[in-house]
């Protein structure tokens, strides 16, 4: 085999491999910077890594195909079926898509964070406990009773968060212990 003919090719080649690996440790370092800044916790800082990782390897490969001589048309015209193909299998579970798509505003956009106290706003439950962990299609959280639940990601974003401060928690917390009768602090309570 002559590796002669394929000289251009292989110094192409290498040199895209250097420069991804090059763009990998700049994106590493300024995701740190970033998630340190913005206090992002550690399960989230994960996915924002193997998202740019996968943006990257993408690229990548799309770059080194055209190198090694993929015709840009049929490049095209494969990239475009592979993405028909999931457009017509997502808008036929459209759940899925508007899950998707609501797990990636909880993750990016909204101010709930794994650990927060929380009140589902629904007025046929109450659903009001500590967040578990927020997925790509369910939002998990234990109740103040106990349970563990899962809600669909887009009926989270349909019926609204309310992010109870320190102060709602202890006010919520002693409402729970006796509801029945108001907290009455008697003298024997100041008293050592």
């Amino acid at each position: 085999m002559n590796l002669m003919i394929y000289k251009e090719e292989l110094v192409y080649t290498l040199a895209l491999i250097c420069l991804s690996i090059a763009i990998i440790l700049i994106t590493k370092r300024a995701i740190k910077k970033f998630t340190f800044v913005r206090a992002i916790e550690v399960n989230r800082r994960k996915v924002i890594f193997n998202l740019a990782y996968l943006l990257t390897y993408l690229i990548t490969g799309t770059i080194l195909a055209i190198i090694w001589g993929v015709d840009i048309k049929q490049f095209s015209v494969f990239i475009s079926s592979i993405l028909a193909v999931l457009g017509v299998g997502f808008f036929a579970q459209w759940s899925i898509l508007s899950n998707l798509t609501s797990s990636v505003i909880l993750f990016f956009n909204h101010p709930v964070r794994i650990g927060d106290r929380v009140r589902i706003l629904d007025k046929d439950f109450d659903w009001t406990g500590i967040v578990q962990d927020i997925t790509g299609f369910y939002f998990f959280m234990q109740t103040d009773k106990g349970e563990n639940i899962s809600l669909p990601n887009s009926l989270v974003m349909q019926k609204g968060i309310q992010i109870l401060d320190k102060e709602e928690m202890l006010a919520d917390e002693l409402y729970a212990k006796d509801s029945a009768s108001p907290i009455v602090k008697t003298n024997e309570d100041f008293t050592d």
